[in-house]
């Protein structure tokens, strides 16, 4: 929050205050006010001083002694210095009332049962006074560590999502420069075209990946792109398809290389050098929510192939749970033979 946010959340407390102590002056008269009532301006006078009293009280409480003795829990001291406090102010109210507008009751002057009555009220007003500002205090004290802690925690979150997308970029890259030095050796022309695609690929990484969302259109058209890559190096036995699905005219918004780990995991899994393999890509539009499924051939790396390690899937699972929480479908697996992922989140406008 700036300054200027600061300074406008301070004068909007004030002016609620203010206008909850003018409330609390006008209300009585306005409720029991009636037309031709002699002696009105003698209430007037007394309700404003017991008004003053409660003011003093409560803001004694609220911007010095709840913070320097409640809140460090030194809770001898705060009642002590409540006590003589409401004590000196109940007694002061009470005679200065008698000294200076005699009228307010129907007793005489030094009648004892009065003045125990009229102070004893005072101090239970004054009471109820104090308690409202520590129960105010505590209330704003509690909302403003709720807020801070979940401006940690959204910092936190923001700061683990920029780590999973840093450590998608070498990820991705990895993967991608495997292919390009198994096709060196097959063909050096096109590996050096294939460099060219990359570059324009990790130009998408680089600077799309660095903002919260872009369009679908662009994350669909990098996807092929990447398929397209990702294809160079097979042979005519495995077999690649991919289906969009989704209007070409849309306006929607996705999280940038959401998927790529799922069409990664696909062709390091999905693809043998000896055997019928297949790989089929689908995007579609449900319910404005994007649905992406992808089934592949399974034949597993081994243990000790670290490119199979599973970092892919895992970032994918911590960045849906940080995005969409509670608000996406996410399944991998395998079943006789045949590999299946799917994700499914909301569209952003």
């Amino acid at each position: 929050m700036n300054m200027k946010d600061v300074v406008k959340k301070y004068r909007l407390e004030a002016w609620m205050h203010i206008g909850i102590w003018l409330l609390v002056y006008v209300l009585p008269f306005m409720v029991f006010w009636k037309s031709g009532e002699p002696g009105l301006l003698n209430k007037m006078l007394h309700h404003a001083v017991v008004v003053l009293s409660l003011i003093g009280v409560f803001y004694i409480n609220y911007l010095y002694l709840i913070e320097k003795f409640l809140f460090k829990r030194n809770l001898g001291k705060y009642f002590l210095y409540n006590l003589l406090i409401i004590s000196i102010v109940g007694i002061g109210v009470h005679f200065w009332n008698e000294a200076t507008i005699p009228q307010i009751a129907n007793f005489p002057k030094n009648d004892i049962s009065r003045t125990i009555a009229f102070v004893f009220r005072d101090i239970i007003s004054l009471i109820m006074v104090a308690g409202l500002s520590v129960a105010l205090k505590i209330t704003g004290q509690w909302y403003r560590l709720e807020a801070e802690r979940q401006e940690e925690a959204k910092k936190r979150t923001e700061a683990e999502l920029l780590t999973l997308r840093q450590q998608l970029n070498p990820h991705f890259l990895f993967n991608t420069l495997n292919n390009i030095y198994a096709l060196i050796e097959i063909s050096p022309e096109k590996a050096q075209n294939v460099v060219l695609d990359l570059s324009k690929l990790m130009r998408y990484v680089l600077y799309e990946n660095s903002g919260d969302k872009v369009t679908l259109n662009k994350e669909i058209s990098f996807i092929e792109n990447y398929i397209e890559l990702m294809r160079i190096r097979l042979t005519d036995a495995v077999e690649v398809k991919f289906e969009n699905k989704i209007p070409a005219d849309n306006q929607w918004q996705v999280t940038p290389m959401l998927f790529v780990s799922l069409i990664e995991n696909a062709f390091k899994h999905g693809v043998s050098p000896t055997q019928h393999s297949f790989i089929h890509i689908s995007f579609d539009v449900q319910s404005d929510k994007l649905q992406c499924t992808v089934q592949n051939s399974f034949f597993p790396k081994a243990d000790s192939d670290l490119a199979g390690s599973g970092i892919g899937l895992e970032n994918l699972r911590r960045r849906l749970e940080i995005l969409y929480p509670e608000n996406y479908e996410f399944y991998a697996g395998e079943l006789k033979g045949i590999y299946y992922a799917k994700v499914v989140v909301p569209l952003l406008l």
